[in-house]
């Protein structure tokens, strides 16, 4: 690479990240006054709320992508991910008895009602 390339594409760089910025910002605004509009037009009139500002609006946009959607790198469990191969790989490792142990103990930390009946052969 000759020196001639060098400052154009550190140019570059910038120019990427000032559009991906001006891209996140101009969506921001965008879903901000969609979620105030879904908001204001239905929340009151089927739930008897208040109506809420842009801010607001805005808030609440990131609060629900917080608690419900997460952010970009995080692995997420309903998709599968590290967590769902490390778990398959270990259940085909299990034996019988031992995977018929983990059913039960599962069921006995996490089933409402105890274990599911034997099906009758």
């Amino acid at each position: 690479m000759t020196d001639q390339n060098r400052p154009h594409r550190h140019r570059f760089g910038k120019v990427r990240f000032f559009k991906f910025l001006l891209f996140g910002v101009v969506m921001l605004a965008v879903f901000g006054f969609v979620v105030m509009g879904l908001w204001n037009w239905l929340a009151p009139a089927i739930f008897g709320l208040r109506t809420i500002s842009y801010w607001q609006a805005v808030g609440l946009l990131i609060l629900s992508k917080i608690l419900f959607g997460g952010f970009i790198g995080r692995p997420r469990l309903h998709r599968g991910g590290q967590w769902a191969r490390s778990m398959s790989e270990r259940w085909a490792a299990m034996t019988p008895e031992e995977r018929e142990k983990f059913r039960e103990r599962m069921w006995q930390d996490f089933g409402p009602f105890g274990p599911p009946p034997e099906p009758k052969s």
